[in-house]
């Protein structure tokens, strides 16, 4: 399902600006610019398919103790963490436990990892490893949706791109969780994220090159940085118009995409169904996941009742920039922004050969959104990688989250590599 928001939203995008460009000229006021929160927040919709549950519901009802956080970054956003501190099962709250992170990717939030219940999900299996675990969320999302001076209603508050979520907040999260008692002393974290989970990673250890030492290993699953091969149809017929700075792309930007609430929710999960003007935009992920039988559907039904959580247009834009430009590069301003910004026309390049951290690329050949050329490409520029290729041939880009193997192929690997580098005995 995860797939199928991404294609639907793509599909979303391409027939708002069709119906914007077609309707009207572009407006000369920023006033006149179509607001999608105005758009697709509808306090009269009452459509709904869930009764809310959010990440506590998700840990609590499997009796894990939980804690929320909220930290503020350097530029003022107001994000949360979600803490399972100790295991209930190993009743451990009094040892020091090593910490682990856990990032989502675009359009998702903490939800998203806990949906594969105790037996399998990774949150629930570093904490019975005896891990502190921690769960970010972006900000944008329907966890992180305060600022110390900015509304949301304000687009200004809609002005980043996942170079901010990677610059500011994971650095943030990272500070945060070893300034806790249980992080004192330690020299560092082990970190895991899932697609845009990886991007941001990329962004905060090429540009502040400090924050390596804070490290102890990397998990990229799917990792996403070089994007000039991706083989998406919908990025594909999208980035040209996105991709650069036009009309189209000023019509887009620096607002919120498709708020979490329950109309935005319900229209999710409608598209999808036959029938649908975007159905055939979502064949592909279903045929290869919930007609083969590959994921979860009790997991992928979670995950459809909390996604998308909230992003900011500016997200979208910088990946649709990355795939025309063929550069993993800041996001690009135009010119005349550029020169002020960056002191040059284009975008700064990524440093990735300053990335020394342990990185583990955990990578397949049937990912349309990380293709296997991109990721080798960024592989070539890390001095300190470790290369993990999914051998099966149908592994996909929600495989690394909810395949029905998952624990087997990814989770039980990642913390015996974990494990061993905090010296643990091998669990058997």
């Amino acid at each position: 399902m995860y797939r199928s928001h991404i294609a639907v939203c793509c599909a979303l995008v391409g027939i708002f600006l069709g119906a914007v460009v077609q309707s009207a000229p572009f407006p000369n006021d920023p006033a006149e610019v179509p607001n999608f929160y105005e758009l697709f927040n509808n306090p009269d919709a009452h459509l709904s398919l869930t009764n809310g549950p959010d990440t506590i519901h998700f840990i609590e009802e499997h009796g894990y103790p939980v804690e929320r956080h909220y930290v503020t970054t350097e530029d003022g956003y107001i994000i949360s963490l979600f803490r399972i501190p100790y295991s209930h099962n190993l009743q451990n709250q009094e040892e020091k436990r090593p910490i682990a992170f856990i990032q989502h990717g675009l359009f998702a939030s903490s939800d998203f990892w806990t949906s594969l219940g105790p037996d399998d999900a990774l949150p629930f299996l570093l904490s019975d490893a005896g891990y502190d675990v921690w769960l970010g969320n972006a900000r944008g999302n329907r966890y992180s949706k305060n600022h110390t001076s900015r509304l949301t209603s304000h687009p200004n508050f809609w002005r980043f791109s996942w170079h901010e979520i990677g610059y500011f907040d994971i650095a943030a999260a990272i500070d945060y969780t070893l300034s806790t008692e249980n992080g004192k002393d330690q020299a560092g974290i082990h970190y895991i994220g899932h697609s845009q989970g990886t991007t941001v990673m990329f962004v905060l250890l090429s540009s502040r090159p400090e924050y390596n030492d804070k490290i102890k290993t990397a998990h990229m699953l799917a990792p996403v940085a070089f994007m000039d091969n991706m083989d998406d149809a919908m990025v594909n017929s999208l980035s040209p118009y996105l991709g650069f700075n036009n009309v189209y792309s000023t019509l887009f930007c620096s607002q919120e995409f498709l708020p979490q609430n329950d109309f935005v929710l319900a229209l999710m999960y409608s598209v999808c169904l036959p029938g649908s003007i975007v159905h055939r935009f979502c064949s592909s992920s279903n045929e290869t996941t919930v007609e083969r039988g590959r994921t979860n559907s009790t997991a992928s039904g979670l995950t459809s009742g909390v996604m998308p959580a909230g992003v900011s247009t500016d997200q979208i834009l910088h990946y649709m920039q990355e795939h025309q430009s063929g550069h993993f590069r800041q996001f690009d301003f135009g010119t005349k922004r550029n020169l002020k910004a960056y002191g040059a026309e284009s975008p700064t390049d990524y440093p990735t050969e300053l990335i020394t951290t342990e990185m583990h690329l955990w990578y397949s050949d049937n990912d349309e959104m990380a293709a296997v050329k991109d990721v080798l490409r960024v592989a070539k520029t890390l001095p300190n990688k470790v290369m993990h290729h999914m051998e099966d041939p149908l592994w996909d880009h929600i495989d690394f989250a909810l395949n029905w193997e998952v624990r087997h192929y990814i989770n039980d690997p990642i913390i015996a590599i974990l494990d061993e580098y905090e010296g643990k005995v091998i669990r058997t």
